[in-house]
């Protein structure tokens, strides 16, 4: 499977990210180019889009659009999700996020392993929801639609 090698969230006409969303920011964004698996599937019988890819990521007209490209620059694809299907789990997950932040600060250990459980149960699903979305588009392991599931939060929440 091919991977992204390059990302670019466009957070233009959103309020400036908090300190905190910016360096979940600059972690997802790390942790993605790290380690991913992403691929464009063949279409309508042209050849499978090779990559690596360059990926932006914006929010337009109330839609999340994916703007892919190859690694030298050229567009390859483009695609725009409706956010609907994302704002429960988005707003569950940034509510369990303050809550773990929360217990971080004053609760004992088993208490905040619970929260971070439930935390965790949250992104994954998340990450199905993005997965389902982006079905017959692109094709994604867990791991990078749990850490594309955190920028589109990012995005989704930018201030």
């Amino acid at each position: 499977m091919s991977r992204i090698c390059h990302i670019e969230i466009d957070d233009t006409g959103l309020p400036a990210p908090t300190a905190e969303i910016e360096q979940e920011r600059k972690v997802a964004i790390f942790d993605l180019l790290e380690d991913n698996c992403f691929a464009l599937p063949a279409k309508d019988g042209m050849a499978t889009p090779e990559g690596p890819f360059r990926l932006g990521l914006a929010i337009r007209e109330k839609r999340l659009v994916f703007d892919i490209g190859a690694e030298a620059g050229d567009k390859v694809a483009e695609f725009h999700l409706s956010l609907g299907p994302f704002r429960q789990v988005v707003k569950d997950y940034f509510q369990i996020c303050e809550s773990y932040f929360e217990a971080v600060k004053r609760l004992p250990p088993a208490q905040i392993e619970a929260i971070d459980m439930a935390r965790r149960g949250i992104h994954n699903e998340g990450a199905r929801v993005l997965q389902e979305r982006l079905e017959g588009k692109a094709d994604l392991d867990i791991d990078t639609a749990r850490r594309l599931f955190t920028l589109i939060c990012v995005l989704h929440f930018g201030g």
